[in-house]
């Protein structure tokens, strides 16, 4: 696939780095550099950027970095058994447990939420830092959702974490999270109250919290844009049925019969006199 000249590969972490220098040096930097085009395209373009990481896959299928770089990528067009089965081989290669709050969630993809909730029994959570338990956390709690145990979802994501007021990188997603889960159980108010926290926290606009907010407020928003395009083709209709009515009155014209022209009388009912 085609790589910009401006991406070079080193662009690449240094632990990446290092685990291509068990490759061969031309090698080591084609794989980097579709490393790269995936990191780029995998929000804006996933797609591509699954193709990219197809690439880098069958070039370096044994280096860590790769597989999960492959996994995130498939994760991202949810195709979550391939994604799954990438981060299960990174991990073996790694000894990591940072990918096991993806790894659940790919569980829930493949529609097996109990497995997600398992997950998140295991010892490998304890083993996770703060930002990976908070993922874990979310996993478990829209697991619940998915079994369809809303209430246990709020209990799911109450958490010192939460209650917290400092702003952390995971905190928007946690107070949108549960504002979320308690919109499902009927409690508006506090929702409203959550989602406004969130939105507080969403520096980044990771979080749809304000549209959530404006929707329980009852705030519509018009597309302008949309609404232009539409005056535009009600404006081109009216001209095209304009420019057809000229054209065809000449020949309506042409068509009436003339004063002079033999006709036959016809009766007001519509029919032809009877001779």
């Amino acid at each position: 696939m085609p790589i910009p000249e401006d991406v070079t590969g080193e662009e690449v972490d240094k632990d990446v780095r290092q685990e291509l220098l068990s490759l061969p040096k031309t090698l080591a930097d084609d794989v980097a550099r579709n490393l790269v085009m995936v990191a780029r395209l995998l929000d804006e373009d996933p797609e591509q950027a699954y193709g990219y990481s197809r690439v880098a896959l069958r070039l370096a299928s044994r280096v860590p970095s790769v597989r999960e770089a492959a996994g995130f990528a498939a994760y991202a067009v949810a195709k979550y058994g391939e994604a799954l089965a990438e981060f299960r081989a990174a991990r073996r290669m790694t000894g990591s447990v940072e990918l096991w709050p993806v790894m659940a969630d790919c569980e829930r993809g493949l529609g097996r939420p109990e497995k997600a909730l398992a997950m998140a029994g295991e010892p490998e959570v304890q083993k996770l830092d703060r930002a990976g338990q908070v993922e874990m956390r979310l996993v478990a709690a829209g697991a619940r959702q998915d079994m369809g145990q809303s209430d246990a979802a709020v209990v799911t994501l109450q958490s010192p974490e939460l209650a917290s007021n400092s702003v952390q990188p995971w905190t928007a997603r946690l107070r949108y999270a549960y504002a979320d889960a308690l919109l499902q159980v009927g409690r508006e108010d506090e929702a409203r109250e959550w989602f406004a926290k969130a939105l507080e926290a969403d520096q980044g606009g990771t979080t749809n919290a304000s549209d959530r907010l404006a929707e329980l407020d009852g705030v519509e928003f018009t597309d302008v844009l949309e609404d232009a395009d539409e005056d535009e083709d009600t404006e081109t209709d009216a001209d095209e049925l304009k420019d057809e009515a000229v054209t065809e009155a000449p020949a309506a014209a042409d068509a009436a019969p003339s004063d002079d022209a033999p006709r036959e009388d016809t009766p007001r009912d519509g029919r032809p006199e009877q001779s």
